[in-house]
């Protein structure tokens, strides 16, 4: 399954979406840490709201105990510039998107080891959609490729 991970993230509510969004989709997600919050915080149990239990999460403590976990993985960097558009890319089943801080994105000795990137086309004189928007679109279509969209329910948006 595609798994979706956000590294050293600095606010709750986009972490909580994320968990909401994995709980909803059944993928896996990743808490690369530091974070820039407590991961027992009001703002991140309001924003996942009762889905966070029903998200299959791992934190890691640090990004060395992430790549330990990678290792033999492809990892997917989500860029907001300088990637390629991510409906022109072929994801597999196995792969691990990977969203950077909100503040600063990925650092650049991460996104030197990674040769997969993927951006979201944007009108000219915008820097970057939201992370959490960014993952849930960008997981979406790598979930829709691989044939991983669970089936459409009543509960669905």
């Amino acid at each position: 399954m595609i798994q979706l991970a956000f590294y050293q993230p600095e606010i709750p509510h986009n972490t909580g979406a994320l968990l909401r969004l994995s709980a909803c989709l059944g993928n896996p997600f990743h808490i690369v840490g530091p974070t820039g919050f407590l991961m027992s915080e009001k703002h991140l149990q309001r924003a996942s709201l009762d889905y966070g239990p029903l998200a299959q999460s791992t934190v890691h403590d640090s990004p060395e105990a992430f790549w330990k976990y990678c290792r033999g993985l492809r990892v997917v960097a989500l860029v907001a510039q300088a990637g390629m558009p991510y409906t022109a890319f072929s994801y597999t089943p196995s792969d691990i998107l990977l969203l950077g801080s909100e503040s600063t994105g990925l650092p650049p000795q991460v996104l030197h080891a990674l040769p997969d990137r993927v951006t979201i086309p944007m009108l000219p004189q915008r820097r970057s959609l939201n992370a959490a928007l960014a993952g849930a679109i960008v997981l979406t279509e790598a979930l829709r490729q691989c044939g991983l969209l669970p089936q459409q329910t009543a509960g669905g948006a």
